[in-house]
C-alpha cells in the first residue's frame, strides 16, 4: 500500500483499481436515471467504489462525513466543482474539468458536486478512508452553506 506520512494515499489505490478493471467483481452498468455504483473493495482504512455516470448525470453539494479520499476517471470525463467559503464574502465556486486517467485527492472536509456534463458516458474509482458513514448533502447560497440532509451508509445508499 502506498503511504503519505501514515495514511494511505488514496489516489494510487484508486489508480491502481482503475488500471485493473479485470479485478472488478462486477462491470459497469448504466442506469437511467440515475448514476450507478457498486463498493469494489472494503479495508480496514478505506473502501472502493465504482460509479457509473450517464450524460447529464451528477451529485449534490455533499461532504464524506469526515472522510478524505480520492476518485480516478477511469473514461470519460467528469467535472467537479468546489466551494470556497470566505469570511464576510459570498462562496466562490471553482470548476474542473478531469478527463479519462485524471484524478484528485480531496481532505476530510471537502464539499464538492460532480456531474458528467459531457456527451459520453464516464465511469470513475472513488477511495473513501475511512470507509463513508455519512454524507451531508449542502445548497450553496450568498451566506455559505446550508444543510439539507444527513444520509446514512447502509439506510440511504
Amino acid at each position: 500500500m502506498t503511504a503519505v506520512g501514515t495514511r494511505p494515499d488514496h489516489l494510487a489505490i484508486a489508480g491502481r483499481f482503475a488500471a485493473a478493471p479485470e479485478t472488478w467483481p462486477v462491470a459497469p452498468r448504466y442506469n437511467p436515471v440515475d448514476r450507478w455504483y457498486h463498493r469494489l473493495h472494503v479495508a480496514h482504512d478505506h473502501e472502493v467504489w465504482l460509479l457509473t455516470w450517464l450524460p447529464g448525470q451528477g451529485t449534490e453539494w455533499h461532504d464524506h462525513g469526515g472522510s478524505a479520499g480520492a476518485f480516478h476517471v477511469f473514461s470519460g470525463t467528469l467535472t467537479e466543482d468546489t466551494v470556497a467559503l470566505a469570511d464576510g464574502h459570498a462562496p466562490r465556486v471553482s470548476s474542473r474539468e478531469l478527463g479519462e486517467g485524471a484524478g484528485r485527492r480531496f481532505g476530510s472536509h471537502h464539499v464538492h458536486r460532480m456531474t458528467n456534463r459531457s456527451p459520453r458516458p464516464a465511469v470513475s474509482v472513488h477511495v473513501y478512508g475511512p470507509a463513508l458513514t455519512t454524507m451531508t448533502k449542502y445548497r450553496v447560497g450568498a451566506a455559505g452553506l446550508e444543510v439539507l440532509e444527513v444520509e446514512r451508509a447502509g439506510a440511504q445508499w
